[in-house]
């Protein structure tokens, strides 16, 4: 059963954002768990598990034409579960739910359809150099009036929180958590995607209070953001938390543009866990040395260190005083990665790098001496070389990349040189002769594992494309005692573009050997999105035997690469050894993240090579059919997704096809949940609820005027 949104229908006439359109277009309908056909032939590991992605879904859309971003929108939660047959049943029955994330901001949203815009501004506007003071500050105002006015007009819920808990999903201590950076986890409940509440560290909102442990607990002050009049933005939490499957621990961090900027978290499970841990909770925890406000988006957590990204993507409402829009990209300045063990936040030690962006990190591990004393941290994540992403993924033109407005304006091109002489500029990724930091003087290649320093090798030559790359790429940070704070390997391991990474459960903060991610045969990332330009591309890099070819052929540090095919090249390979695998989906079919399903789970009593079990498993992705499009390039009103589960083993084999009730919109990170996890939930009281009792008297037709005057 489809059921539409409560909210008022776009003017189909109007023009439309291309993050409006298409498939990126928002849905207006949601489906309780409803069985849906299939083809091919269900794994038993899905069995009574579940996949969900999170994404936004702007549910205020008369304005097709306003400004927007990908990254906005409410919440919406898109699932499959496959639940298990009974012993009489002939195959499984698979049944697809997706449900609104019943927010503050979207309980407001819907209470008052005479909204044409949503209540929050757009990260477009924030990031649009063209948008001028007096419209920020107009779009920031709006939604502080519209904020105050739930708390003063007896709305039946006000607005407490701004997130709209669009960003992921994930499984700790009996609760599946939706993130967004602009508030605290909202728990949501399995298999249903009702919306239960905010999650402040210690309990959620509606949930039971289990048995065994005391209510004074839940009573203690001691909770996300603390408490003070700061407190509402210092429960803001990464999008990305990590969980320890070993451990059982949450690990997360909150960031805002205040200092300290940057708080951490710890949480043990506590209650309906696989696990009890006698280990104290860490709960806002300053982590020294953040050098501002930053849109700080995901971090690296290994088994026994964290890794906080302070990088020059800069987020303050100061910005506004120098003339600049409140996130501001500078790629003067360098990139930082803060490293400290687990629980001691306050021993953090910074490496200085050239500056970049990352927005995904995907494997942590740490390295030991023989004597397992921790020598060195390693991150893999998804580097780019601009902000282009940023501007790109809101319709709006990059600013110019001020490396090559400084190159220009020190080297001039002379009036008898030849057009295609490359020299005349410098390459915006070799470092200049009058850096400040030291650790952006060095140019030179590591060609070992040696943490005596660097050996120069020969430089191996990568795209000329510089400001568009967006690559998995390798840092190893120097921990032995009495070394400098020194990276000691950073560089690319593929030149093709390469985001949303995953990885298996079986590896998630130890090393892994394979890493699975999105790539196009377009162009990259950061240039691409700003065509609307989709995930056409699964790939699978085998990290372990690039970094093996590293060390005996290292690449030029920062801007080297170990692998320069392009992706034409890697899906014509015919070598079955080669370290990337790559599914090209048919065409005019986009996918979406992938996340992998193990096969099976090497425990500890059976004996098995953890390595190979990292490839022997599933993704699973949604994907959409642009045939379904019109003429217009809106999609048809019967157009539908289906969600694939590919054989990671091979990278080729689809191993079966659901298909669902509507179409999913590309969108951002999902999650698998096991059967285990959907059985072992924390008990709930209550869910959130659309329906409230609402007065039609003076009082009302007041906050209805009010809200269409702020439009």
């Amino acid at each position: 059963m489809l059921v539409m949104a409560q909210t008022g229908q776009p003017d189909d006439k109007s023009p439309r954002h291309p993050y409006l359109s298409g498939n990126f277009a928002p849905v207006t309908v949601t489906c309780p768990p409803t069985p849906v056909t299939w083809t091919g032939h269900i794994p038993d590991e899905l069995l009574g598990g579940m996949y969900v992605r999170n994404g936004g879904n702007p549910v205020t859309n008369d304005d097709l034409g306003r400004e927007a971003h990908w990254f906005d929108g409410d919440g919406m939660l898109s699932g499959v579960w496959f639940s298990r047959p009974h012993a009489a049943a002939a195959k499984p029955v698979v049944n697809f739910v997706n449900q609104f994330i019943l927010t503050d901001v979207y309980l407001t949203a819907i209470q008052n359809p005479m909204l044409r815009t949503p209540i929050l501004p757009s990260i477009a506007t924030l990031v649009n150099p063209a948008s001028s003071l007096l419209f920020i500050l107009w779009r920031i105002l709006r939604t502080v009036l519209v904020v105050l006015y739930t708390h003063l007009s007896g709305s039946a819920r006000a607005i407490k929180r701004i997130s709209v808990a669009n960003t992921s999903i994930l499984f700790h201590d009996g609760r599946a958590l939706a993130t967004c950076e602009s508030g605290p986890p909202m728990r949501i409940a399995l298999p249903s995607l009702e919306t239960v509440g905010w999650f402040d560290g210690t309990k959620a909102e509606g949930e039971a209070t289990p048995k065994d442990e005391s209510p004074s607990r839940h009573e203690s002050k001691e909770r996300f953001g603390g408490t003070g009049l700061l407190s509402w933005m210092n429960e803001w939490t990464t999008g990305h938390p990590k969980v320890d499957t070993v451990t059982d621990e949450l690990v997360l961090f909150h960031c805002n543009f205040v200092p300290p900027y940057v708080h951490y978290s710890l949480l043990p499970a506590k209650g309906n866990g696989k696990t009890q841990s006698d280990k104290e909770a860490i709960l806002n925890a300053a982590v020294p040395g953040c050098s501002g406000g930053r849109l700080m988006h995901d971090f690296g957590v290994s088994r026994h260190h964290t890794v906080i990204l302070d990088l020059p993507l800069s987020l303050t409402p100061l910005n506004l005083a120098k003339n600049n829009p409140i996130v501001v990209y500078e790629p003067e300045k360098p990139a930082r990665f803060g490293v400290f063990p687990r629980r001691q936040p306050s021993l953090v030690r910074w490496f200085e790098t050239r500056g970049c962006c990352i927005f995904h990190t995907a494997n942590t591990w740490d390295e030991f001496d023989a004597s397992d004393n921790v020598v060195a941290v390693n991150l893999l994540a998804c580097r780019l070389t601009s902000a282009s992403l940023v501007f790109s993924a809101g319709n709006i033109m990059p600013p110019p990349h001020p490396d090559c407005e400084s190159t220009k304006r020190s080297r001039p091109m002379s009036f008898f040189a030849k057009y295609d002489d490359e020299d005349h500029t410098k390459d915006p990724e070799k470092p200049y002769s009058d850096e400040t930091s030291l650790l952006l003087e060095r140019d030179v290649s590591i060609s070992q594992y040696d943490d005596s320093g660097p050996v120069t090798s020969p430089k191996i030559p990568i795209s000329h494309d510089d400001q568009e790359q967006c690559r998995l790429y390798y840092y190893r940070f120097l921990l032995s005692p009495g070394s400098t704070n020194a990276i000691t390997h950073e560089f690319a391991l593929s030149a093709i573009s390469f985001e949303f990474p995953t990885v298996s459960p079986l590896t998630e903060m130890s090393r892994a050997r394979y890493v699975y991610g999105c790539s196009t045969v377009i162009e990259s990332f950061g240039a691409a999105l700003g065509k609307a330009t989709k995930i056409d591309v699964l790939v699978r890099v085998d990290v372990q035997t690039l970094l093996a070819r590293a060390h005996d052929s290292a690449p030029e540090a920062i801007s080297g690469c170990v692998d320069n095919r392009n992706i034409d090249e890697i899906l014509v390979s015919k070598d079955l050894n080669d370290p990337i695998k790559a599914f090209r989906l048919p065409p005019n079919h986009f996918g979406q993240e992938a996340k992998f399903v193990p096969r099976r789970v090497i425990g500890e009593d059976v004996t098995g090579d953890v390595s190979l079990a990292e490839e022997d498993g599933y993704l699973l992705f949604y994907v959409f059919n642009e045939d379904q499009l019109d003429e217009e390039g809106e999609c048809r009103a019967d157009a539908k997704s289906e969600l694939w589960v590919l054989d990671a083993r091979d990278m080729q084999t689809i191993v079966c096809k659901v298909q669902l009730e509507t179409r999913i919109p590309y969108g951002l990170h999902g999650n698998w949940f096991t059967e285990e996890d959907i059985q072992r939930q924390r008990d709930v009281e209550t869910v959130r609820s659309e329906v409230h009792h609402r007065s039609d008297g003076r009082w009302s037709n007041l906050q209805k005027s009010f809200i269409s005057y702020l439009g």
